[in-house]
């Protein structure tokens, strides 16, 4: 069974027992955590799309880790005005193992 969610300004498609790195929730680790944004579920042959989303269908998922990904650098240089301004930027996500999919 496949399912694509939508959890912090991202879609994601999923399956049972897949570990995805998400946008950071407030949800202490061990957790579960239910989503309820299901945009499409796929069970075999069976299809549902949702209107924007499928009545019913939830997802459930198990919180592993809370964690800061690699630092992205901004660099930005004006040439011949001697300016230029660097900065770095960590984004923090929870690694989120998915349980199951009613749907």
């Amino acid at each position: 069974m496949l399912a694509v969610i939508k959890t912090g300004g991202k879609q994601y498609l999923i399956s049972p027992g897949q570990k995805i790195k998400i946008e950071k929730v407030d949800v202490a680790l061990g957790e579960e955590i239910i989503f309820k944004e299901v945009l499409l579920t796929i069970d075999g042959e069976d299809i549902k799309i949702g209107t924007p989303n499928v009545s019913g269908a939830q997802v459930k998922g198990k919180v592993l880790a809370h964690g800061k990904s690699d630092k992205t650098i901004v660099f930005k240089y004006k040439p011949k005005k001697r300016e230029s301004k660097k900065k770095g930027h960590r984004q923090p996500y929870s690694e989120i193992e998915i349980i199951e999919i009613k749907g």
